[in-house]
């Protein structure tokens, strides 16, 4: 199949990718020419594991396309997916603004039937929206279907290759054959594609995402709840997660969620919410845990400290949202640097992968308050405590001994109950963690 993708984002890119693997001919279509000439040249501007050698490897063999003609690649194409960027307005709504661009663009250069895919995340009513706004610029008839993305940052190829399902929302028989076919490659061993209305898979993305992020907040809650009772949240974890009901996942808990998808898609759905009369209490308690779990290490710190930050240096282990990605957005790693600069502390960090991304991010204090370094262990020197942000293979099993070595003293801060307290305790190391004695 001949597929255009608008958007060289995370998920344009992944999809790109991918749908090119499967053997189609896909262009990847981006308004950034910088962008698309690093593209061509095989650069890419996200890590993922696994993407930079799949995306040359269709270049090369040229199932795979970059370029800035969305005119030629309308043209071209039967089907246009959009995946562009929808952020959060200040009022939590999605932004739209890039997706109605680009159903103008396909309103103005179709040339024929055309199946125009929603593969942004998109509050419920958008595909009516994109439809309308094709319909202003074309007498072609074009189907919208709603084609939601599933993607875990550091694991999206495995995720898009062997999805746990595919979800299609249409109201075209033809658009309905197409997407199978498109999507038959990767669900030979019968994982489901499930077709429903259009609003319905709009809205089950939020909703995914929305329970996941719930789960998290939950657990947070309880670790919580375990220091003030004397309870171990470990322990409390594998029972829960031993049923079936449950289920081991997104049950871990730490410093908060953080990345593209959850906190933005929890305002989504609130404010959709709130536009139809319906408050979401459960989200908004969901958000309001979040933003108060980002804050717990930092009490732990200053308690430690009894609340005099002023002249410490601290490593910080982990800069991302999570492992396997370079994605700072809405880290807890973000609001954790501000607050000890903010009371006069300065910071030694290190991220396999991120530290690129928090150079710009942090330009005002980058080098004065904030050093970043390339070497886990060279972040140490003369350390006053060591800060866990993101749970990287790479911090699991680190020399302990080194560690007492190089800082000045041997205080750990873990915000991902990396470590085993009693191994802490024999190695005298002042071990700080969630929800553990």
């Amino acid at each position: 199949m001949k597929v255009a993708v608008v958007g060289t984002g995370y998920v344009g890119l992944v999809a790109g990718t991918c749908f090119a693997d499967a053997g189609n001919e896909v262009v990847c279509v981006d308004i950034d020419k910088d962008k698309i000439d690093k593209l061509n040249s095989g650069e890419i501007p996200i890590y993922e594991p696994g993407l930079e050698e799949m995306l040359r490897r269709n270049v090369k063999q040229e199932r795979l396309f970059f370029t800035t003609d969305i005119k030629a690649a309308v043209e071209n194409n039967l089907i246009i997916i959009i995946a562009v960027g929808t952020p959060p307005d200040e009022d939590g709504s999605a932004d739209l603004k890039h997706v109605l661009a680009v159903a103008r663009d396909v309103g103005k250069y179709a040339n024929g039937f055309k199946v125009v895919i929603d593969k942004s995340t998109v509050p419920v009513g958008t595909a009516d929206k994109v439809k309308a706004e094709i319909k202003k610029h074309t007498e072609q008839e074009i189907a919208v279907v709603s084609n939601p993305e599933f993607l875990k940052e550091g694991a999206a190829l495995e995720d898009f290759m062997k999805p746990d399902r595919v979800i299609i929302g249409t109201d075209n028989a033809e658009a309905e054959e197409i997407m199978r076919n498109l999507y038959a490659p990767f669900v030979r061993t019968g994982k489901p594609v499930i077709v429903m209305d259009i609003r319905s898979a709009e809205l089950t993305k939020y909703a995914s995402n929305a329970i996941l992020a719930t789960k998290i907040s939950f657990m947070n809650e309880m670790a919580n709840l375990c220091e003030k009772v004397g309870a171990n949240i470990e322990n409390v974890r594998r029972g829960m997660g031993s049923d079936r009901r449950i289920g081991p996942y997104f049950i871990f808990p730490g410093v908060g969620y953080g990345g593209s998808c959850f906190p933005k898609d929890v305002k989504a759905i609130i404010k959709t919410a709130s536009e139809y009369g319906q408050d979401l209490k459960i989200l908004r308690s969901v958000e309001e845990v979040n933003e108060r779990q980002k804050t717990i290490l930092m009490d732990k710190i200053n308690s430690y400290f009894k609340n005099d930050l002023q002249g410490k240096t601290f490593t910080m282990w982990g800069l991302a949202f999570k492992p396997n990605t370079d994605d700072m957005r809405e880290a807890p790693a973000i609001g954790m640097i501000r607050a000890l600069v903010g009371q006069g502390a300065k910071i030694q960090a290190h991220d396999p992968e991120a530290n690129k991304e928090a150079q710009w991010r942090f330009t005002d204090i980058l080098d004065k308050e904030l050093k970043l370094f390339n070497k886990r262990y060279d972040a140490l020197e003369n350390a006053d405590a060591l800060i866990i942000m993101t749970e990287w293979n790479a911090f699991r099993e680190p020399d302990f001994y080194l560690i007492k070595e190089t800082m000045k003293n041997a205080v750990i801060f873990d915000g991902r109950n990396l470590y085993n307290p009693e191994r802490m305790k024999k190695l005298e190391i002042d071990y700080y963690s969630i929800g553990r004695p």
